[in-house]
């Protein structure tokens, strides 16, 4: 919601808490805010229920994840409890404080309520032209079934479930403390109200199988990596006649060869000639329908960007398509051919430019440019002459 606190700042610690910390402090904000100890006033109320939206967050490594990346907004669509009233928070925390929370004020765990079954996930890999055009796929995973031979009961065939005697069906006990009276779970029958002496020999008194499960799913057009589409009711089933719990299909976008996502928009990368990119030309470059020409302007330079409109990724909800960005890279060639060789020379003479000497004389010019010319060396004196003397030199 917009109006929701940080829930780390909800909880009063770092976010870098580990678990211990961060249940540490929620159980002293619901003790502070319980309504037990609060009759009456609705705003201790609100800050129990937002304790404990924050804690279900934060204890949840998979929630806390995404929160951490997207905020609020990235735990929409499934995942965590509807805390509608405060009996929802009990059904979920109640262990927390030894099995139960105070009684009175609404609290306490109520064993035959009807609670919703647990959302399940499947991945779901596409193309980028599948995540582009609109698909329907086959989506498999597992979930548990009420079991066929108990209809769910876990009792075996011909017997049924019965009250607990420790608790009298209740699934709680009651025991004194303080001025407040604990409501703990039942050791007994933990928590169901009921105890099963005869178990079913297909679920193990579990009531439940897991069962492999396939179903149709419509992916719209422009769908992203990490999107989650929801299938109904495909989830867990709930507990007491509870509703069942949804599936969702987690996208993921196998990589294309040629094309990269940012949001709408595609990119390439496109080579081509240094005659190519100052002459300008016509040439081929992949989209999502394949090779569509493209022409390149007169003098393109290098890491130039070339935007096309309309050759991208539709937005989800219809809102428009993105556009192709073609990046440009001019390649220089490795090897030449003597007429090629000769053409670029002839090139750079007319621009006046210095280039690299051809490699048959390179070696010779290379002397030629070290040795002197206005100094003449002196021609050696073999090794038998004798020097001249003073007096000879001076005649």
């Amino acid at each position: 919601m917009a109006n929701d606190r940080d829930y780390y700042e909800v909880l009063g610690v770092e976010r870098r808490a580990d678990g211990a910390v961060i249940a540490d402090a929620y159980r002293k904000l619901a003790i502070k805010f319980h309504p037990d100890k609060n009759p009456g006033n609705t705003e201790a109320a609100d800050r129990f229920k937002e304790a404990a939206r924050a804690f279900e967050v934060l204890s949840n490594d998979e929630l806390r994840a995404r929160y951490d990346r997207y905020g609020h907004a990235g735990l929409q669509g499934g995942g965590r409890h509807e805390f509608n009233d405060l009996s929802d928070i009990f059904d979920a925390f109640g262990d927390l404080f030894g099995g139960g929370m105070f009684s009175g004020g609404g609290g306490g765990r109520r064993p035959n309520r009807a609670r919703q079954g647990r959302d399940v996930f499947s991945n779901l890999s596409l193309s980028l032209l599948e995540a582009a055009r609109g698909v329907t796929k086959t989506v498999e995973f597992s979930r548990h079934e009420l079991c066929g031979s108990c209809d769910g009961s876990g009792a075996k065939k011909g017997t049924k479930p019965q009250p607990c005697e420790y608790c009298g069906g209740h699934g709680q006990v009651i025991q004194s403390a303080g001025v407040f009276r604990l409501q703990t779970t039942c050791p007994s029958c933990r928590g169901a109200g009921t105890m099963i002496r005869d178990k079913c020999p297909d679920c193990g008194g579990e009531g439940l199988t897991m069962e492999h499960v396939e179903r149709r799913v419509t992916i719209p057009a422009g769908v992203d990596r990490d999107v989650r589409v929801r299938l109904a009711g495909e989830g867990e089933p709930g507990a007491n006649g509870g509703p069942p719990g949804d599936c969702y299909c987690v996208i993921e976008i196998e990589d294309h060869p040629f094309l990269t996502r940012e949001g709408r928009d595609l990119h390439c990368e496109v080579p081509i000639t240094f005659s190519q990119a100052a002459l300008g030309a016509t040439v081929e470059v992949p989209t999502l329908d394949g090779p569509k020409p493209l022409a390149i302007a007169r003098g393109t330079q290098a890491g130039d960007v070339v935007r096309v409109k309309g050759l991208g990724m539709p937005e989800v909800r219809g809102r428009g398509i993105g556009d192709l960005h073609v990046h440009v890279h001019v390649e220089v060639p490795k090897t030449l051919s003597p007429k090629a060789e000769q053409l670029l020379r002839d090139l750079a003479a007319e621009e006046q430019k210095a280039v690299s000497p051809k490699r048959s004389s390179f070696f010779s010019r290379l002397g030629d440019y070290f040795q002197p010319k206005d100094t003449a060396i002196p021609a050696e004196r073999p090794r038998d002459e004798k020097p001249k003397s003073k007096k000879e030199s001076q005649s």
